[in-house]
């Protein structure tokens, strides 16, 4: 029932997307907004997700920026994004930014580098609304993956853990 619930849920925010493509994660569908010539904002799908094609040919190309990243791990970092959000949580995401493919920081030393709390990095990294382009999923614990899109377990962590080790694949080839 819970199932069939946010099966509902997702095709009802179908029509707020952009774009709905595939990715190379089993059960999973990418959907993009877009506004005036810059992604505002993505969101991983259930693939029961509608497939939506972008109309706008800007969109058509920075979708197939993204899909060259979950394909052949080409960075997607120069895609035009529209950040929305605090001071605080613009340079932290800015920090994440400096991350390279294939490497990781923790909460704690992005906190210390900007003169914060991990817990509040954390919080930065919960709200970014462009992962991938602003790569969250780089940010770890110090003891373990952390968390991903506001959750410490099941499906989002299982994407963290998909695009970390991509990411390590392509850059050691």
């Amino acid at each position: 029932m819970a199932e069939c619930l946010e099966d509902l849920a997702v095709m009802a925010a179908a029509a707020d997307y952009d774009a709905v493509v595939d990715i190379p994660m089993e059960g999973v569908k990418l959907g993009v907004r877009w506004r005036v010539g810059a992604i505002y904002s993505m969101d991983f799908l259930p693939d029961s997700a509608r497939d939506l094609k972008p109309e706008d040919a800007q969109l058509a190309i920075a979708v197939a920026a993204l899909q060259d990243y979950f394909v052949a791990g080409q960075s997607p970092s120069s895609l035009p994004i529209h950040l929305k959000g605090t001071e605080f949580q613009l340079r932290v995401w800015q920090a994440i930014q400096q991350i390279p493919a294939g490497a990781v920081a923790t909460y704690a030393e992005i906190a210390k580098h900007l003169g914060s709390a991990p817990r509040a990095v954390g919080g930065a990294c919960r709200r970014n609304p462009v992962p991938i382009i602003v790569p969250c999923h780089r940010v770890v614990a110090s003891n373990g993956i952390g968390g991903f899109a506001g959750a410490v377990m099941g499906k989002h962590i299982g994407i963290k853990q998909w695009l970390l080790d991509h990411e390590r694949k392509v850059v050691s080839n």
